[in-house]
């Protein structure tokens, strides 16, 4: 099967969020399976600057409003022969210091550079004369592909593929200003309620809901969620007449770079039956973030968008109670300046308990998972979530709230049982986040039950290979479909 896999980040090339997990792990579990997968993402600067092997392909014309833009098509290097990795060259919109804009606001531009991206993908298909079986879209910058595919680019033989369009956060829909519909090339006609229209803005997110002949979201508890107006932020409606297409997948790890047997950012390693190396690792993070060591109390990390769908209306009442709390907190992250503002204020009143750094630094993320004893994601929604899942494997207990892909991939320790691989809350309040860090406590005094949930979390497997074969039976599926 010929798969093309449209994104706007991902790794090891360009990464603000799990999208870019996604994009760098599922194509090459893909292509290990059989595929021929070709990814396509945008030529932005830090690209650029890291990247010294890049060839051009070919040249394109792009349709935009009544002006034709021109860009390139360039090739990278793959490690695997059934991968190709492409990428679109348009420097006016993507040679910037910022895949979507400074981390407070984002380009006004954006739409125009995205309606620009998926034409752009799919005249790079003629150009380079590929054969498409599926068209895998994801989010709102490339929603506008599915769209395509059956408007504009419906007659043409070349491209007679299927679509899916995965959504990984349905909280961002990149809603335009109606006045870039004539740069789509879209007739006006395709802008009303039932297509793209939302409250009269163009949302590009919606078109492919609308259009895609499938639907996915990064976890199966995601996919009933959105269902409902609490998680469907406007587009429950529409979801709901579409809910015979829609899919959970649980997202997968990428276990050669989440591995604390042989990890790269950290210095002491460990596994399962060798555990000396985690307690290393724990007094190597304190201080790294200026901690007292307190092997006494467990450690409690964090590493997140400072955002308030991450929970931090729920996290910041907490932690000014923290003298009552017999543990350390240790926060890495970068996002809304307000959240920042507190973390910060919080570590200067309490420098013995609490830590923060204001950025992203992937040393340290590997770090925090490797020497706290709990991580924290007390999240209002979460699509999928993969940093429980790499909690997991390092024998750092998750702490959770029952949502998204934390409630379809955590459950709660039952000490009687011995059964569970973290702590897990259901109800958005401030007793609840408060009562569940005081069962985590409890259980870290009691070794024999810390060291069960430790070891049950590390044998658990979230590798790409059964997530890969979920999207292969989807594929085929569609294609089934439309045949």
């Amino acid at each position: 099967m010929n798969i093309l896999f449209a994104v706007s980040e991902a790794t090891p090339f360009a990464k603000t969020g799990g999208l870019a997990d996604v994009a760098g792990a599922l194509p090459t579990a893909l292509a290990e399976r059989g595929h021929q997968v070709h990814l396509f993402l945008p030529l932005y600067r830090e690209i650029k600057e890291q990247e010294k092997e890049l060839h051009e392909m070919a040249t394109i014309s792009v349709p935009m409003g009544t002006e034709q833009l021109f860009g390139s098509i360039v090739n990278l290097p793959s490690k695997h022969p059934n991968l190709s990795i492409s990428m679109v060259r348009q420097d006016d919109f993507f040679d910037r210091p910022f895949l979507y804009g400074p981390a407070d606001k984002e380009y006004p531009d954006n739409g125009m550079r995205f309606i620009f991206f998926c034409r752009a993908v799919l005249e790079a298909v003629a150009a380079l004369e590929l054969k498409i079986d599926i068209y895998h879209a994801h989010d709102w910058q490339t929603a506008l592909i599915p769209v395509y595919l059956k408007t504009l680019y419906k007659d043409l033989p070349l491209y007679q593929g299927g679509s899916l369009f995965t959504i990984h956060n349905l909280g961002y829909q990149g809603i335009q200003s109606k006045e870039l519909m004539p740069l789509t090339g879209l007739d006006w006609a395709e802008f009303t309620f039932d297509r793209l229209e939302f409250f009269d803005h163009l949302n590009l997110l919606k078109g492919g809901l609308v259009y895609a002949d499938a639907l996915n979201t990064v976890s199966q508890a995601y996919s009933r969620e959105i269902l409902q107006a609490e998680f469907g932020f406007g587009l429950e409606t529409v979801l709901q007449q579409r809910r015979d297409d829609l899919y959970g997948i649980l997202n997968g790890v990428d276990y050669q770079e989440w591995n604390p047997a042989d990890d790269p950012f950290i210095s002491n390693h460990f596994r399962l039956g060798r555990m000396a190396g985690k307690k290393s690792c724990k007094t190597k993070l304190t201080s790294a973030f200026n901690l007292p060591h307190k092997n006494q109390q467990p450690l409690i990390g964090m590493v997140s968008r400072l955002v308030t769908q991450k929970g931090f209306d729920l996290i910041l009442p907490l932690l000014k109670r923290v003298a009552e709390i017999k543990a350390q907190f240790i926060f890495l992250g970068t996002g809304d300046p307000e959240i920042e503002d507190a973390l910060a204020k919080l570590a200067r009143q309490h420098p013995t308990q609490i830590a923060f750094i204001r950025g992203y630094d992937n040393r340290l993320a590997h770090l925090i998972e490797a020497g706290a004893d709990i991580f924290l994601m007390p999240s209002h929604y979460e699509p999928c979530g993969l940093n429980q899942m790499y909690s997991l494997r390092y024998g750092t207990a998750p702490l959770v709230r029952a949502v998204g892909g934390l409630d379809d991939s955590i459950t709660s320790f039952n000490p009687k049982t011995g059964r569970g691989n973290g702590f897990k809350f259901k109800e958005y309040t401030h007793t609840a986040l408060e009562q569940t860090p005081k069962e985590a406590l409890q259980l870290y005094h009691e070794p024999q039950l810390w060291r069960k949930l430790r070891q049950n979390g590390m044998r658990n497997d979230f590798s790409w290979t059964q997530s890969a074969a979920k999207y292969e039976e989807l594929y085929t599926k569609i294609e089934s479909d439309r045949s």
